[in-house]
């Protein structure tokens, strides 16, 4: 039996370092945050019972710094560091830095981390545990290596061109026909030099109407796999997920049987311990999944499957780490309602493009069904360096309807955000459409429909307060003096 954490040290900000804040409180750990020059103020840094600054605003100077995140869990004698997402939550080297440091790290064994991070390697591993996966080609050179795969195995257009150590969507570029080919080529090998420092490539055949569905493992070193689940992760812009709920509308209990124990198979022929999520793809079309990738780490959208399930995701890595065996048995993990989630990140809902700023006004949702997971508070800046996560919405409900009722109420009635744009009008658009409503969507959804959603916006802020104040006030003095006067 490994110690109890004593400090733990988050290698993140905003969201994700407030969510496990949040959890470190429940279980008496305190905790340390660390942030860089402009995020003096932030959110996360106030909460934690202690604050180290990392460096200043590039990430490449605070929150990937490694040696200095490293130096400053031992400064504050802290014995294990949490990354949350994103920044270096899936990073081996930094996982593994953790560990040579005597530190405990609160994710999956580096050299998971490391296998999963290849998607050629890890589409193997998933061949090897019997898992299907999408018809393809790895390590892809030219244009000619790519017409021949397709005539050999009778693939038709579209295909997706990936960079291999891809991930957020970076680094994927859609073909549509020979002609668009060599162009496609080359730009998916320069985004994924850039984004992540290797050219190498894969090219898959590209599912058309495909859905984005995910199994959410939890596992030990005792050799203990549940599931906890499926989440739909359909909704996207710009291939990153914008809307998530819990369970997936689109399977029926047989599928859902399927997946799940598919994901289950998968992570134990990796020996995978900890939290982890596995990703497929399903085409609603013929009925069939195939395997996506692994994602070694907390999940964006985890509090949907804690919403449905009861159980704190964050709270059993936290046993995993601490070498207790998981309290768990998979019978008696049961869905108990539904769950949506919407991403309000500091984006013109019209656009996408960032707007940052100072959040001038902030009114946080409440109410029955209702789960926030803030990264802000009234008065915080947005700086222009990071994601533009603002807040997750969450609600709950009975069933689907039920859920999608209260995150109309949270969303038109109960949230409020001014001095940067939010996602707001445009999310309240997509689960106020019928297609959304019946279930019918796919990847492209957003896409297909964004002309249609963006009329339906019906944007106010402090000037339309005023005014219609003026005309209340304009109204009463034309009438002249009233008897409640």
């Amino acid at each position: 039996m490994a110690d109890k954490i004593k400090r733990m040290l988050i290698a993140n900000r905003g969201v994700p370092a407030v969510r496990i804040i949040h959890t470190c409180r429940d279980r008496g750990i305190p905790t340390v945050a660390i942030y860089s020059t402009p995020d003096r103020l932030a959110h996360h840094v106030m909460m934690a019972d202690k604050a180290v600054h990392i460096g200043e605003a590039p990430p490449a100077e605070s929150y990937l710094n490694m040696e200095k995140i490293i130096d400053a869990a031992l400064e504050t004698k802290s014995d294990a560091v949490n990354p949350g997402w994103g920044f270096l939550a899936e990073n081996a080297d930094f996982a593994q830095m953790v560990i040579d440091s005597g530190l405990k790290w609160v994710g999956p064994n580096p050299k998971v981390i490391r296998i999963m991070g290849d998607k050629i390697e890890a589409k193997r591993l998933a061949q090897k545990a019997n898992v299907p996966t999408i018809p393809g080609i790895s390590d892809v050179q030219d244009v000619e290596q790519i017409t021949q795969w397709m005539d050999a195995e009778g693939v038709d257009y579209p295909i997706i061109i990936k960079a291999a150590a891809g991930g957020g969507g970076k680094g994927m570029v859609k073909v549509a026909d020979a002609a668009e080919l060599p162009m496609a080529l080359a730009q998916a090998r320069s985004e994924a030099k850039k984004s992540f420092g290797s050219d190498v490539l894969l090219a898959e055949k590209y599912i058309e109407r495909g859905r984005h569905i995910e199994v959410q493992i939890v596992s030990d070193n005792f050799g203990n796999v549940f599931h906890l689940f499926e989440r739909e992760c359909t909704l996207q812009r710009r291939n990153q997920k914008i809307i998530e709920e819990a369970p997936s509308p689109s399977i029926d209990e047989n599928i859902r049987h399927e997946i799940c124990f598919t994901a289950v198979r998968l992570m134990r022929e990796i020996a995978y311990n900890t939290a982890g999520t596995v990703e497929f793809i399903f085409d609603s079309s013929t009925k069939k999944f195939y395997f996506l990738e692994v994602n070694t780490r907390l999940q964006v959208e985890h509090g949907v499957t804690e919403l449905i399930t009861g159980l704190d995701i964050v709270g059993l890595m936290i046993d995993v780490v601490e070498g207790s065996e998981l309290a768990l048995k998979q019978e008696k993990i049961h869905m108990n309602r539904w769950a949506l989630e919407v991403r309000v990140n500091a984006e013109d809902p019209k656009t996408f493009s960032p707007s940052f700023g100072t959040i001038t006004r902030l009114q946080v949702p409440t109410g029955p069904g209702v789960r926030v997971a803030t990264g802000v508070y009234e008065g915080a800046d947005i700086p222009p360096y990071y994601d533009s996560l603002v807040m997750l919405l969450m609600t709950s409900g009975r069933t689907r309807d039920g859920a999608i009722k209260v995150m109309d109420r949270t969303l038109s009635r109960n949230f409020r955000a001014e001095g940067v744009k939010t996602l707001a009008p445009l999310l309240l658009s997509i689960i106020r459409h019928e297609a959304f409503k019946r279930g019918e969507f796919s990847t492209r959804f957003i896409e297909n429909h964004l002309d249609e959603l963006v009329s339906t916006f019906r944007e106010t802020d402090s000037q339309d307060e005023v005014l219609k104040i003026a005309k209340y006030v304009a109204e009463i003095t034309a009438l002249g003096p009233q008897e409640w006067m």
